[in-house]
């Protein structure tokens, strides 16, 4: 089958991504096989293409967020039936969904409803995941006593979904931070109460609305820089929630508040163990919520046909820093 593949991890100026004739997808027994209609694109996914390299004389498929149709399932597969509209993530330690197919577990696949379009549920499954397991974490609530909330990285796709979770499933105050003119307005248009300038004085900001602390800081990109912002702003026995901890954190600057620091990585649960079954759940919910018109996908750039010049033009905006919402190709469909 066809797919855009690649040997060696490389930068945005070598960019090496091709199309490739690569072997059908191998079912587990827990597997669903789906055929590819689109796929959204994720910062996460540059960066691992920029680090990470295939095995000798191997090639590496990325791509862990899709919207298809499902062809065929493994005897363990339940729930669904060939023919069925899905959404779902993977597992990033096996070949991604930039192909024709994607085998995936079952368990982190969902039912879309008839009438969303492949782009706008491919923009969905990666910000809801993530922003509900770190916001919610494994008890799908709150942590008790938080009632404002600060989302560093407000436009971005999974700010964008932290916000709209917030508030259709929360009564929180929701701050979020954005810079210009246009994330300003759609972070706005995401439910934020309030929009600050993560460029600025984040307190300052904050006690000119009346604002002294927030009780949660959900922070999805440049946490190390703005870790002192973050502590400044969070009330003692506060909680940080951060999804890019890739480098050396300096917890001292936790002790004098006693803050609490919450990790999140999408596929910890399918890699690492523990109930994988839940994001399938998280994700059948986000497509009622969609369909009740509680949640809206977030695609804002849909480009058309899975192939290398597409692929670039997506890791551009993804290294840009300055994507809002989701991008989207249109695969085929």
């Amino acid at each position: 089958m066809k797919a855009l593949a690649y040997e060696k991890a490389h930068t945005l100026d070598a960019f090496a991504i091709t199309p490739a004739e690569v072997a059908e997808p191998r079912l587990r027994d827990g597997d669903l096989l789906v055929e590819v209609r689109a796929i959204g694109i994720n910062p996460g996914e540059a960066a691992i293409r920029q680090t990470r390299s295939a095995e000798p004389g191997g090639r590496l498929v990325l791509g862990w967020e899709f919207a298809g149709v499902v062809a065929a399932a493994g005897p363990a597969a339940t729930g669904f039936a060939v023919g069925d509209r899905v959404m779902g993530t993977g597992d990033f330690t096996r070949d991604g969904s930039w192909a024709e197919r994607v085998a995936v577990d079952h368990r982190v696949v969902a039912k879309i409803p008839d009438r969303l379009a492949f782009t706008d549920a491919a923009s969905l499954p990666i910000g809801v995941l993530t922003a509900w397991e770190s916001l919610f974490r494994d008890q799908d609530a709150l942590p008790p006593g938080v009632g404002r909330v600060l989302v560093v990285g407000g436009a971005g796709g999974v700010g964008s979904m932290a916000t709209q979770l917030l508030k259709a499933m929360t009564p929180a105050f929701v701050i979020s931070t954005a810079s210009r003119p246009e994330s300003r307005k759609w972070a706005t248009a995401m439910g934020a109460d309030l929009v600050v300038d993560h460029r600025g004085d984040l307190a300052g900001q904050l006690r000119t609305a009346g604002i002294n602390h927030v009780d949660l800081v959900f922070s999805t990109s440049g946490t190390s820089g703005h870790l002192g912002a973050i502590v400044e702003v969070l009330r003692p026995f506060g909680h940080l929630a951060a999804i890019d901890l890739t480098g050396p954190v300096d917890l001292g600057a936790f002790t004098g508040k006693s803050l609490s620091l919450h990790s999140e990585m999408v596929f910890s649960k399918i890699v690492a163990g523990g109930d994988v079954g839940s994001q399938g759940r998280i994700l059948a919910r986000a497509a009622d919520d969609v369909a009740a018109g509680r949640l809206r996908p977030i695609v804002t750039t849909t480009l058309e046909g899975l192939t290398a010049e597409t692929m670039k033009t997506a890791h551009a905006l993804a290294e840009s820093g300055r994507t809002i919402g989701k991008t989207v190709i249109r695969v085929t469909g």
